[in-house]
């Protein structure tokens, strides 16, 4: 059953169009992943799916309700929440005041502090940073902390946008660890990632986009032996 789904969906900038008619789906218990160059719509896609860019035409629906008209924070509240590229955590805030943020339209005290206490059993650090402003946090510890931010929203589709964005290797295979296994905990997943034999590894289904359009939709595994896409996307 699809939990989220864009039905050929427009977005412009001006005088410019930026997504020419997506159309995809995400289904429940998913991590769905969104590939392509720089500048192909990725991060776009992802903004219209959180209300933080107009839908000029088309339309998007989460959990049957049709959300492309409403503002930001009411998408969060539907159960969305992205963690964008370059992270933007709030950098004069302690670690706690920042999940403390996410947590902010939960009125929920004890579910809260159980959930507090997962993110912590997932990002360790973040509770020994507790008191530390975020600002001052690596480029990996800021990472987990705007992820761990995001899931102190609970939300049901969590989006992800380039999370391996500036991070050394090994950060990376740690952060996309604890993606699948924020997956098999029952949060559905929307990836666009710039490491796409990574991305392809980790998700289930794909669609590659270019130009604003998508281009190529399959399994990952079809992805990933599909000729194009080794050409295109992955450098083979």
């Amino acid at each position: 059953m699809s939990i989220l789904e864009l039905k050929d969906v427009h977005v412009s900038y001006g005088s410019i169009e930026a997504l020419h008619g997506i159309s995809m789906r995400v289904d429940e218990g998913e991590i769905v992943t969104l590939i392509g160059a720089n500048g192909a719509g990725k991060s776009t896609t992802m903004m219209a799916v959180s209300g933080l860019v107009h839908v000029t035409s088309g339309e998007i629906h989460f959990r049957g309700e049709r959300i492309d008209r409403l503002p930001p924070h009411r998408i969060v509240e539907r159960g969305i929440c992205q963690v964008p590229e370059g992270r933007h955590i709030f950098p004069r805030l302690t670690v706690d005041e920042n999940l403390q943020m996410g947590s902010f339209t939960r009125r929920d005290r004890e579910q809260i502090a159980s959930d507090r206490r997962l993110v912590e059993e997932m990002f360790p650090v973040l509770a020994e940073r507790r008191t530390q402003p975020g600002g001052t946090l690596s480029g990996g510890e800021q990472q987990m902390l705007a992820i761990a931010r995001a899931l102190m929203a609970r939300p049901r589709l969590l989006v992800l946008d380039e999370p391996s964005l500036g991070l050394a290797p090994l950060l990376v295979k740690r952060i996309f660890e604890t993606v699948k296994e924020i997956n098999r905990r029952g949060t559905t997943i929307l990836l666009v990632e710039q490491n796409a034999h990574l991305a392809l590894e980790t998700a289930r289904r794909g669609y590659c986009m270019e130009t604003g359009a998508i281009v190529l939709e399959d399994t990952c595994a079809a992805l990933l032996a599909n000729d194009m896409v080794k050409k295109s996307y992955l450098g083979e």
